[in-house]
C-alpha cells in the first residue's frame, strides 16, 4: 500500500520530510492537509493505530491552536471533542502526518522516518 503523506507545502518541516521520502524511494501519495484533511473517522483510525495520545496530533505551535485557546480547552476535552477539533481544520493537525496500513508518524524526525519508512 502507498503511504499517505498529509502535508502543508508551505511548511519547512513538511518539505524536509517530503525530500526524505523522495530520496529514500518511498512510494507515497501527497495529500494537502488543509485542502483534504483526514475525516473524523480516518483520524480516529490513525490515532488508534499510532498508539499515541490524541494530544500528540495537535499543532501546538500553530496560530489556529492559539486562537482557539486549545491549550486550556484540551485539558478537559474528551477524545471525541479532540477528534471534532482535529477534523474541523487541517491547520490544527501536527504535520506532516505519514500513514500506511500499519504505521503512523507525526511530525518529522529523520531517525523516526529511518526506523519507520525505510
Amino acid at each position: 500500500m502507498t503511504v499517505q503523506f498529509y502535508w502543508y507545502p508551505k511548511c519547512g518541516t513538511c518539505r524536509k520530510a517530503k525530500k526524505w521520502l523522495d530520496e529514500h524511494g518511498v512510494d507515497y501519495e501527497a495529500i494537502h492537509i488543509v485542502d483534504n484533511p483526514p475525516s473524523k473517522e480516518e483520524l480516529k483510525n490513525i490515532i488508534t493505530k499510532s498508539g499515541l495520545p490524541y494530544k500528540k496530533f495537535f499543532n501546538t505551535s500553530g496560530k489556529k491552536y492559539r486562537e482557539l485557546d486549545l491549550k486550556d480547552k484540551l485539558k478537559e476535552a474528551t477524545e471525541e471533542e479532540m477528534l471534532d477539533y482535529l477534523a474541523s481544520d487541517g491547520m490544527l493537525l501536527k504535520r506532516p502526518l505519514t500513514v500506511d496500513e500499519n504505521q503512523v508518524t507525526v511530525g518529522f524526525k529523520e531517525e523516526t522516518f529511518e526506523q519507520t519508512w525505510n
